[in-house]
């Protein structure tokens, strides 16, 4: 469970007497200068004001917040500066920032009373409250200004973050205070509160390297949003931390004597993993609560980076560490900066724990991150050259956010919120980290754009693949180029798997919208066209879709379709409702499914036969299972490495079936489609795979006879929504040898 740093309770009305809370602040921040009392008792004295001032006032009864002291909250997010080590401006903009956005006091009286920097930071902050606007949280509309207004200043916002990351700090610290605020509010409150820190001011917070505001953030978040799985995990912490801590006590007695025998300074301390973690990791690994090896855990902070490398040999050689379980975050920083080794041993008693071992620098980072640089500001150009690659980040949202509009910063949120990496190699061994599924298009974009405009095809550990690969760890990819530059505007289509990244589609569409007006309406129209026939639509559709876009002219609208600013697949998902691609009655899957027992659980493969579980091995939802018909009572579900089971494959194979696990029948649509192609060998199972890979059903099949060498095949296949068809049909496309693939008319 995370340990806040030092939180104190403002629940109650706020204390006359602030000397402590001044005594805090200044321990927390040791860099303020000596008149910083005054200064931040005015910001208080003024906040005390407008709040009298505010409560005689008529608005005072309708204004529901109220009974939320706005001096309370201001001095809690100071409090929470004061240890980022913000300087004395930003602290009273937290102290004021409260009273403003509720309309206590206003932005002019602030500039008047505290100056123009402080006034300047509390309304960059007050902006950063369009990206709920911008996510859908909040109907853009009810702020009283269009969608292009939104648009600038989403821009004027990220630009603020770059000038001056206070204004995120202040942001981070507000969401803190509003997320430990919901306790005792209505669930739908708390919901809506924990999604938005979830998606975006937590994923801000590990970007920065804040990690004691990201953990504090994701534990209350997850707490809210997964009740049950919180309180079972805080539960089993409880239940065993009396041990842990006596255990966790012990090492840090032998790991102390050790340095102090080999003449090593340092300072060994208990480390507590956060409850978010700890789910996380069991889920990602599928492992229970006992094989989460860093529940217990011991940091040690020693003076520089050759005693880290010292004490992991003192480690190691006392007790035998876990090969998979060795990171070395010093010689390869996370993304973030983060730096540390990190290593599980098995310990006294055969328990597995935890060793982290950093410098008191490093520690200091992997606490505060972009913000204890302001610590060492001072110590020359290194910490300079440090700071700036930690803003480049900010830079590059900006930039991908003038390429393609209003959604690139949630796109890139949400790839940050996702810290599941895959770290391949160039050809020259320099390592690329990218989110997980990325290609081997993102990749090339992610090396240059150059690389990526030119990119004709890849190899991966020597041999060629398809562009639509995913990337893995350890994978060596090298990007064949061809001379001249031209990216495929089917790496746009989402439902081809060409691209992964935001950086990389932002950069697709920035050439396309480079090139000549008239080559990119032809290449629209060529593009709608197409999918107009595989769809069966009709083309009188388009100037109805022209006005659902509100797009001036036909021109206009084909325009943004070649340029890749306005995505094909959001128009056929427009121009498929209007027509009613999908039509015809419902039915149930031609595929029987039975409930396993009084779960949500279903078992497809068997039919109408009844279905049980066999005693002799009990199987649980999820795990291989496979059936067997016994005479009379249906089919006995065994799981695949039953022992009884395997004898029965031996001496009955004929009556053994092959099951599998899913959620109830969908209510489906038949759809008919004609393909032609090329005849080859393996045509036909490379299209049932193909189908078989996305899920899809199929109810009949036939090929005729092939002409000249060219073969027709006709499939009906059971649709659930008109997404799932279009994607099936553009996947039809991409197979060798395809020469058309369309929907049967009626």
């Amino acid at each position: 469970m995370v340990n806040i740093r030092q939180s104190h309770d403002y629940e109650h009305a706020v204390p006359e007497d602030l000397e402590p809370w001044l005594q805090r602040i200044k321990e927390n921040n040791p860099g303020l200068d000596q008149h910083c009392d005054e200064a931040l008792i005015a910001a208080v004295a003024s906040v005390r004001e407008a709040e009298i001032a505010f409560a005689a006032s008529p608005q005072a009864d309708a204004f529901t917040s109220t009974r939320i002291s706005s001096l309370r909250v201001g001095l809690e997010m100071a409090e929470i500066l004061s240890e980022l080590g913000v300087g004395l401006e930003a602290l009273q903009a937290s102290i004021l920032y409260r009273a403003v956005r509720e309309n206590k006091t206003t932005l002019a009286k602030v500039q008047r009373q505290f100056g123009p920097e402080i006034a300047s930071l509390i309304e960059k902050v007050l902006d950063m409250a369009l990206i709920t606007a911008l996510r859908g949280e909040v109907p853009a509309q009810t702020l009283g200004h269009d969608s292009a207004y939104h648009a600038a200043k989403v821009r004027e916002m990220l630009v603020s973050i770059i000038d001056d990351v206070r204004v995120a700090l202040l942001k981070l610290a507000e969401r803190t205070c509003a997320i430990r605020a919901v306790k005792d509010a209505a669930p739908e409150k708390r919901q809506a509160v924990a999604r938005e820190v979830f998606d975006i001011y937590a994923p801000l917070a590990h970007r920065l390297g804040i990690g004691h505001l990201k953990w504090e953030l994701e534990d209350l978040a997850f707490r809210y949003m997964e009740p049950d799985e919180y309180q079972q995990i805080a539960r089993l912490l409880a239940e065993k931390r009396r041990e842990r801590q006596q255990y966790i006590t012990e090492m840090i007695r032998t790991i102390e004597s050790e340095l102090e025998r080999l003449g090593k300074k340092g300072e060994v301390t208990g480390r507590a993993k956060n409850i978010y973690s700890i789910w996380r990791k069991m889920h990602r690994k599928d492992i229970g609560f006992s094989q989460v090896y860093d529940i217990r855990a011991v940091r040690v902070l020693v003076p520089t980076i050759t005693d880290c490398y010292a004490v992991l040999g003192i480690v190691h050689s006392k007790w035998r560490n876990i090969p998979n379980e060795f990171d070395d975050y010093i010689a390869s920083p996370k993304e973030n900066g983060y730096r540390s080794l990190h290593t599980a041993v098995i310990g006294p008693g055969r328990k597995v724990i935890e060793v982290q071992i950093r410098t008191y620098e490093m520690h200091e980072e992997a606490e505060f991150g972009i913000c204890a640089h302001w610590h060492y500001k001072d110590s020359g150009e290194q910490s300079s050259r440090t700071f700036e690659e930690k803003m480049a980040w900010l830079r590059q949202v900006l930039e991908w956010h003038d390429s393609i509009g209003d959604q690139a910063i949630d796109n890139f949120l949400r790839e940050e919120r996702d810290t599941d990496r895959v770290y391949v190699f160039t050809p020259k061994g320099h390592v690329i980290d990218l989110p997980d599924g990325a290609t081997p298009v993102d990749f090339a974009y992610q090396v240059h754009s150059e690389v990526g405009h030119h990119c004709k095809g890849a190899k991966i550990n020597g041999q060629i693949v398809p562009l639509t690969y995913r990337l893995k760890t350890a994978d060596q990819v090298d990007i064949i180029t061809g001379r001249h530059a031209g990216p495929s505007r089917d790496w746009l289509n989402s439902s081809l798997g060409f691209v992964k990244t935001t950086r990389a589609k932002s950069k697709i569409q920035q050439w396309f919208k480079q090139q000549d007006r008239e080559q990119n309406i032809e290449a629209g129209r060529s593009a709608l066209a197409r999918e107009f026939h595989q769809l069966g639509l009709n083309v009188e559709t388009v100037s109805t879709l022209v006005a659902s876009f509100a797009r001036a002219s036909e021109e206009d609208f084909f325009e943004e379709i070649g340029s890749g600013q306005l995505e094909l697949q959001t128009v056929i998902g427009v121009a498929q409702r209007a027509s009613g691609v999908v039509s015809g009655v419902p039915h149930p899957a031609m595929q029987h499914a039975q409930r396993f027992q009084d779960t949500e659980h279903h078992l497809y493969g068997a039919g109408d036969m009844a279905m049980h579980v066999a005693a002799c091995c009990k199987p649980e939802p999820g795990q291989p299972v496979c059936g067997y018909k016994t005479r009379g009572r249906g089919v006995s579900v065994h799981r695949k490495d039953c022992g009884n089971l395997l004898s029965l494959q031996v001496s009955e194979p004929l009556k053994v079936l092959q099951l599998s696990w899913g959620g109830p029948p969908q209510q489906v649509f038949p759809v008919t489609v004609v393909i032609k192609s090329y005849d080859r060998s393996g045509l036909l199972r490379d299209v049932t795979s193909l189908i078989d890979e996305l899920g899809i059903f199929i109810d009949a099949l036939h090929t005729g006879s092939s002409e000249g060498g060219i073969v027709n095949m006709e499939l009906t296949a059971e649709i659930d929504n008109i997404e799932r068809l279009s994607k099936m049909l553009a996947r039809l496309r991409q197979i060798p040898n395809i020469i058309d693939v369309s929907r049967k008319a009626g």
